[in-house]
Order: C-alpha cells, then sequence, then structure tokens
C-alpha cells in the first residue's frame, strides 16, 4: 500500500496523472475545468504529488481582481447577499424562492429543498397562486414570493424606495429604471384583490 501520510490522496484507481509530460498515478485532486454548481465542484482533475503541488502555487482565486474586490471576497460573508443570478430580485422567476430572502443558508437550502418536492408533486407556485400573471410578475419585480402578505409588500417596497432612489442612495441615478418597476410594482400590488 502507498504511503498515506499526505491529506487528500485518493487511491488511483487506475487514473493516470493530467500533467501532459507525466504518467504518474493520480492520486490528488484539483479543480475541474467545468464549473462549479449547487451540486458541487464539477469534475475534478487528477495529478500525481508533484503536479498537485505544482498546480496549487499557481492557482490564484484572487486572479483578475482590483483591490477592493478583494477586499469584498476575503469579508466573511462575502457572495451571500451579491446579485449573481440566484440572488437577483427576479431569480424567484421559476417559483422556487430567492436565496437573498433568508439570512441563515441552511434556512435558504431547507425552503428551496420543500420547494423542489412540491414541484415534483405537481404543484407550483403558478397553479395554486391567488396572484394574476401581471400580479405574479410584479411579485418578481419585488422579490416577493406567492405567500406575501400586505405588511411584507409595504415594508419590502420601503427597503426597495431606500435601495434605489437618488436621494436615499446618495445620489447614484443608475438604478432609476429600477426604481420606476418597483413603484410600478407596488402599485398594482397594494390594490390587488389577494391582499383584501
Amino acid at each position: 500500500m502507498r504511503n498515506q501520510r499526505f491529506h487528500g490522496r485518493y487511491e488511483s484507481e487506475g487514473r493516470v496523472c493530467e500533467h501532459p509530460t507525466c504518467r504518474e498515478p493520480g492520486e490528488f485532486r484539483a479543480p475541474g475545468t467545468r464549473g462549479n454548481s449547487f451540486d458541487g465542484p464539477g469534475e475534478w482533475r487528477w495529478f500525481c504529488l508533484e503536479h498537485v503541488r505544482e498546480f496549487n502555487a499557481g492557482y490564484d482565486w484572487f486572479e483578475g481582481m482590483n483591490a477592493d474586490e478583494i477586499y469584498a471576497a476575503q469579508a466573511p460573508g462575502a457572495g451571500w447577499n451579491s446579485e449573481s443570478p440566484a440572488f437577483r430580485p427576479t431569480a424567484g422567476m421559476d417559483g422556487m424562492p430567492r436565496w437573498a430572502d433568508f439570512h441563515d443558508p441552511l434556512d435558504a437550502i431547507g425552503a428551496r429543498a420543500a420547494d423542489i418536492r412540491k414541484a415534483a408533486q405537481g404543484r407550483t407556485y403558478a397553479e395554486h397562486s391567488r396572484f394574476t400573471p401581471k400580479e405574479r410578475e410584479a411579485l418578481n419585480v419585488m422579490g416577493l414570493g406567492p405567500k406575501a402578505d400586505r405588511p411584507e409588500l409595504r415594508r419590502r417596497y420601503s427597503e426597495l424606495v431606500r435601495r434605489y432612489h437618488p436621494d436615499r442612495n446618495g445620489g447614484d441615478r443608475a438604478y432609476e429604471n429600477r426604481l420606476q418597476r418597483v413603484v410600478e410594482a407596488y402599485q398594482l400590488l397594494r390594490r390587488a384583490e389577494a391582499f383584501g
């Protein structure tokens, strides 16, 4: 049996080091060429000890970032409230909850799993929604789910106005179109019969 003193060694099972000039067993894994996903890191590359060390020495997660981006990426909650596709206000359009609606990642995962089970049973939000299609679209603009109530609608509207209004966000006018959509969505929803 080969020396197991190195953490992360996997018996090769016939894998060969993926370095172009090496024929040693590929017993150490490194991030693959395909991107990561919700379900895991994608496919691994396999190297011998020498070449995984070489790979790790040359790997720079911060490559291409400026100083501010590096500082932000090193924050303890980095990425949790960012505007990546899973966090955008329109992310819930498929009926699933938005990740940014949760403060605790475990709550988000639990809610997502519950909604996946419901969808698998053939019950989607759209089929049983008390809202019209236009109202559901307005809920997506507001970043709310179909279980929203009037107080939640008011809180979310207030939060979005503070975020997007130039008088409240330091004069940044980049979000005026977004603010207009939020105001229109709120005007439609505040009169919705579902909130009656």
